[in-house]
């Protein structure tokens, strides 16, 4: 086996012929080779190499087949790779011996693998010295093929050769500066495996995550985060398509991420982890008030225009928050385009890859995990069982609460026993329909806001009229309010601490 520590970054074609070219890169500039690849992914119909993170090609250079088999980088920028010479296209199991795939490789199996998608890829390779490290820069064109869905590739690889890690960081950061190259999460296998499953150019929601007994928290959190960003960057472009989901989908993963660090705060370094937090908080920012006027406008607005509301003051609110959501569209769009953007996804991965505990922690994940459930919920109960009491701000922060469980459910369901999902899922969505009756909540408050000023601030022909129709959406919310309030309650009353104990099946 080696392991292949890399980057991958897209760069506009505009800019990628120039990147080798470019001398004012960090490093100095070694060999430079120019290949053809023509690639096959192999798996299963139902995917079963990509459920066990494995992936299988066969891929074609100057006339030989070279065979590789790759697991892991989910959780880390490092995976494993066994490479073997083949005598032809098809895959040969019988040099899959000490690899991951040996563990999958049944006596049925190779009459199941079957070619799933392609990739044609032209690179050009160049080695570059930087500092004492040696890294392999090289720029892929070409094309992911399956069936009749095909997307371009255009995207730029740093493969450490040896050396350091944080040169390899230190030579990406000057590549974003002088090419706008932006990271990119997804392998080729990765983007063909959605290629397959519709075309992968929409919005993405979380992946399944997969812990091990026995991790250590801080090894846990890496591959936690990592798939957190991973939703982070694989909506860029939904975001820059001003796609409504697309923007719900990042913040989610961006909240997910934020609640990663929650979770796992005592092992987190604190200096480093400080700053991390304030660029996610302001990217989150950047997106919220288009997500915030986008279901304003959607879900209390357009229900108005379908009532008894004078046309005229329906018609001047929809209006003007159509404008608002606009606006705050593009600021999310561009938010996503500038450089502070790409600089924060270089940050943060090499903060998930090189930052240490500011503690040491001999505790395995099931263990850590059991504590942070147990704590939180039993937290989250005893300020629920006074729900009544609580202000708005409280009550937001009772809901941001009820979040991070809900998130750390998801993040260690792959830890408990078969046994136990049906009650790991009843907790979830029980926490889930807590969330979403005081989200509703806190959203009723900021609508009210919305509408209020819109009242205040309307042209004085539509005053009345705007004034009018934002009562209407206001008295409505407020009528809902109390419902709600019941069904948090009574759902928080409900709420109870796992009796099952992860024990770490994946």
């Amino acid at each position: 086996m080696t392991s292949e520590t890399e980057l991958k970054f897209r760069v506009a074609p505009r800019n990628l012929s120039s990147v080798l070219r470019n001398g004012r890169l960090s490093g100095r500039r070694g060999d430079q080779c120019e290949q053809s690849l023509a690639s096959t992914y192999y798996d299963t119909t139902k995917h079963k190499l990509k459920r066990h993170g494995v992936t299988l090609r066969v891929r074609k250079i100057e006339g030989r087949y070279v065979q590789t088999v790759k697991a892991g980088g989910a959780g880390s920028v490092t995976r494993g790779e066994w490479e073997h010479e083949v005598s032809g296209a098809n895959p040969d199991l019988s040099k899959t011996r000490h690899t991951p795939l040996q563990e999958l490789a049944t006596r049925k199996l190779p009459r199941k693998l079957k070619p799933v998608f392609q990739t044609d890829i032209h690179r050009m390779a160049q080695a570059r010295r930087v500092r004492k490290s040696q890294i392999e820069l090289a720029v892929d064109r070409g094309r992911i093929s399956a069936g009749r869905h095909s997307r371009p590739v255009a995207e730029l690889e740093l493969e450490l050769k040896s050396g350091h890690v944080a040169d390899l960081f230190r030579l990406a950061r000057d590549l974003e500066r002088r090419t706008g190259a932006e990271l990119d999460l997804r392998s080729k296998a990765e983007r063909g495996y959605l290629l397959v499953a519709g075309g992968g150019g929409g919005a993405q929601r979380a992946e399944p995550i997969a812990l091990k007994a026995g991790l250590s928290p801080r090894e846990a959190f890496r591959i936690i985060a990592h798939s957190t960003l991973r939703q982070v960057t694989a909506n860029a472009d939904p975001v820059r398509d001003m796609d409504a989901e697309g923007v719900h989908q990042m913040r989610v993963g961006l909240r997910r991420l934020r609640a990663a660090i929650s979770l796992f705060a005592d092992i987190m370094p604190r200096a480093s982890t400080a700053r991390i937090k304030a660029e996610l908080k302001w990217l989150t920012g950047e997106l919220a008030p288009a997500r915030e006027i986008d279901v304003f406008l959607n879900e209390s607005i357009r229900p108005i225009t379908e009532q008894d509301v004078p046309r005229r003051g329906a018609r001047a609110i929809r209006k003007r928050f159509s404008g608002q959501r606009q606006a705050a569209f593009e600021r999310a769009r561009e938010a996503v385009m500038s450089g502070r953007y790409r600089r924060l996804l270089i940050d943060v991965i090499e903060w998930i890859e090189g930052g240490r505990p500011h503690t040491d922690d001999d505790r395995t994940i099931p263990a850590y995990a059991a504590e942070i459930l147990d704590r939180r919920i039993r937290k989250a109960r005893k300020q629920g069982n006074r729900l009544n009491d609580l202000d708005p701000m409280q009550r937001h922060k009772l809901r941001i609460k009820i979040k991070k469980i809900r998130y750390a459910v998801d993040f260690f369901e792959s830890l408990y026993s078969d046994g136990d999902q049906n009650e790991l899922a009843a907790l979830s969505d029980r926490l889930k329909q807590i969330q979403s009756a005081l989200g509703s909540l806190n959203d009723f408050m900021a609508h009210r806001e919305l509408a209020t000023e819109a009242a205040l601030t309307a042209p004085p022909a539509h005053r009345r009229a705007q004034a009018f129709a934002a009562g209407i959406i206001v008295g409505a919310e407020r009528k809902a309010a109390d419902g709600l309030m019941q069904d948090a309650a009574n759902e928080l009353h409900r709420l109870r601490r796992l009796r099952a104990a992860p024990n770490g099946r994946a």
